[in-house]
């Protein structure tokens, strides 16, 4: 590995960026200790109630503003400026609202994920053939009925392509939520480990961040296939 021989060959500060060698022999050696666990099932955790919850707030969210126009017409544009805001800034508002907490870093995920869902799933409504609702309108149907007879069911590919992007947005929210506030978890050991100059603590934590990244985003994907194989 190009990274692990420029370190021992000298190209590059060993100090500073660490080699793989040593990120493996520390994430070895906490994971013997059992360290390793919590902060991973920490950070897990985090994520998945952020990842469900903003997902569900979401989705409600848009069901709203489809079923009302009026209600649709007075939000849109504060909703467009909630997503242009760096969630980043919000993190400090959390933070004297809920404390130094776990709940702090959770709102933080569900922050950036929320948005982005119910601007996802809402054009996704939008987007529905109109004659099918004209058909079912015609027929004397209720917005009830049109909605899970026809706009769910069609919309169902564009909430799974919202899911596959909130795992990686919550995850983005929980670490920053960690590096804030958190006493534990992969987000807390890279802050840790940068403030004591320990880049192969640095370094692994980055690589089990990345490893979990890669696996959620997999688990989304076979919940995507699981739910596409049922609608044949």
């Amino acid at each position: 590995m190009l990274w692990e021989v420029a370190a021992r060959q000298g190209w590059i500060n060993a100090f500073v960026v660490s080699q793989p060698s040593r990120a493996m022999a520390t994430a070895v050696s906490m994971a013997r200790r059992g360290e390793l666990w919590i902060h991973l099932g920490m950070t897990v955790g985090e994520t998945a109630v952020g990842f469900t919850v903003g997902t569900l707030i979401g989705i409600v969210a848009a069901v709203m503003l489809w079923w009302s126009d009026l209600l649709s017409d007075i939000l849109d544009p504060y909703i467009v400026v909630l997503n242009s805001i760096p969630k980043v800034a919000l993190g400090p508002i959390f933070i004297v609202w809920l404390g130094t907490t776990v709940t702090a870093i959770i709102a933080m995920a569900i922050s950036i994920s929320v948005i982005v869902t119910i601007m996802m799933v809402y054009v996704g409504f939008r987007e529905v053939d109109p004659d099918r609702v004209k058909l079912l309108r015609t027929f004397g149907a209720t917005r009830l009925q049109i909605l899970s007879k026809v706009v769910l069911p069609a919309s169902v590919p564009v909430m799974i392509a919202a899911l596959k992007v909130n795992v990686g947005l919550s995850m983005v929210g929980t670490i920053v939520g960690e590096f804030l506030v958190s006493k534990a978890g992969l987000g807390f050991l890279i802050v840790y480990g940068g403030q004591v100059f320990n880049m192969s603590l640095v370094m692994s934590s980055v690589i089990l961040l990345s490893i979990v990244s890669v696996l959620l985003y997999y688990g989304v994907s076979a919940l995507e296939q699981a739910v596409l194989r049922t609608r044949e």
